[in-house]
């Protein structure tokens, strides 16, 4: 917890005169706040916020995001070096760890997810029982969630958690990889321990054993900048929920399984795939961006624009620039002439110019362009929401981790104010009415 400032206090008068000194808390980034933890208990009032968009629900070192200037940072670092130096498995160790590794802590760090890729021989067969239609997110989750099975001491909250995160962090890409495979049809391809984390993945993805597979390093590092890009965004929907169930005691996987259902959401983690369906429409309709954007700003028959605004970012969201060149550079090394994208750039165009939009502060976001370059790689829509699972992944972790190591946690548990029927005696059957 970040220590009130010294004697600066908010007051509260309520609406019987009764006043009230409420700490005032303020972040290592000047953020403030008025600590409301002891008001139920002075007062009797709680307080009510919908969708909690004005309550902090913790103290967090792992990221800070400051939605009117445009800030995104992983434990002090900007988004926009991180996704330019570093990569994915050396930012997951930054975001769990709380600093950048040495080389021999990257070397270990990257080894250990190499010899934990491996997911249990028993588990195939709970591939062979899904459906061949079913969604991804949905194998996803229940094969995370029966890790805890494979390794029962994650049951118990006093054992270490590092094992269990270097399992987690490293076999998610392999279900993930494999769930894809049995939706095809195609035989499940083991990963190689002479691939890096991305390659690796992509290996598992698109390669068959009838032929060599190479990865290339352009395209791995636009997976890896993709996933750098996701791997958090301090208290969203999905991280809340990790938090959540993880404050009743609840293991690791069970956290994080959590947490993809929560992503699984079309508000949350479904937003690039909203954003491809947008731009197809727009394209069987004749190309015609701009008259999609009257129909926008006109409300005619309930058309959104996809991927513009942010529910945190009120000017713009740093992570879109970086995937704006991104996919620039990846669909001219694939050769791919995608029609969505030019629908998308005139679109990105006309927006950005118009004022309805400006006054309403509707800026692209990660979601505009990040659709468009999984699509150039080969990933399936369907397969959008896993992506953003697997770089959501160590800042899920992150946050987890730094919720078990708090001794002053306490389990989740908001409050409420009623608004159902007062006091009624029972009636018995025989005597009711409609």
């Amino acid at each position: 917890m970040v220590p009130a400032m010294a004697g600066t206090t908010a007051k509260l008068v309520l609406p019987d005169g009764k006043e009230t000194q409420l700490p005032v808390i303020v972040g290592s980034e000047d953020e403030h706040a008025v600590d409301i933890t002891k008001l139920r208990a002075d007062t009797g009032y709680i307080t009510l916020d919908s969708g909690f968009m004005n309550t902090g629900s913790t103290t967090s070192a792992i990221t800070y995001l400051d939605g009117e200037q445009g800030i995104l940072r992983y434990r002090g670092y900007p988004i926009e070096e991180l996704a330019e130096h570093s990569d994915f498995v050396e930012v997951s160790y930054l975001l769990i760890n709380g600093k950048l590794p040495t080389k021999e802590e990257r070397q270990k760090f990257s080894t250990d997810l190499t010899r934990h890729s491996l997911i249990h021989e028993d588990m195939h067969n709970f591939f062979t029982g899904f459906p061949p239609t079913s969604h991804p997110m949905a194998v996803l989750s229940a094969m995370v969630t029966s890790l805890s099975a494979y390794y029962p001491d994650s049951l118990d909250r006093n054992s270490p958690a590092d094992l269990h995160i270097t399992r987690i962090l490293s076999k998610v890409r392999t279900i993930a990889a494999f769930s894809y495979k049995k939706s095809i049809g195609q035989p499940l391809m083991y990963p190689k321990n002479s691939l890096r984390y991305c390659a690796n993945f992509l290996h598992m993805m698109f390669a068959v054993p009838s032929e060599d597979y190479e990865v290339s390093p352009i395209i791995e590092k636009a997976l890896n900048q993709l996933l750098i890009l996701h791997a958090d965004h301090e208290q969203n929907c999905s991280t809340s929920t990790v938090r959540m169930v993880g404050s009743s005691g609840a293991n690791l996987y069970a956290s994080i399984a959590a947490g993809i259902l929560a992503l699984w959401g079309p508000l949350h983690g479904g937003a690039n795939q909203a954003v491809i369906e947008m731009l197809e429409d727009v394209q069987r309709e004749g190309g015609d961006g701009k008259k999609f954007i009257n129909d926008v700003k006109n409300k005619k028959d309930n058309k959104r624009l996809m991927g513009f605004g942010h529910r945190v970012y009120k000017n713009f969201d740093p992570r879109a620039k970086i995937l704006k060149n991104m996919c620039d550079e990846v669909l001219q090394h694939l050769g791919i002439n995608d029609p969505l994208l030019d629908i998308a750039k005139a679109m990105e165009e006309i927006a950005l110019k118009d004022d309805y939009f400006i006054s309403k502060k509707l800026y692209p976001n990660v979601d505009f362009y990040s659709g468009i370059i999984y699509r150039a790689l080969g990933i399936p829509t369907n397969m959008f929401t896993v992506m953003f699972a697997l770089g959501r992944l160590p800042g899920w972790i992150a946050h987890w981790k730094e919720m078990d190591e708090d001794p002053g946690a306490k389990i989740g548990r908001p409050r409420q104010i009623y608004t159902g029927e007062q006091l009624r005696k029972y009636v018995p059957i025989d005597q009711r009415t409609k």
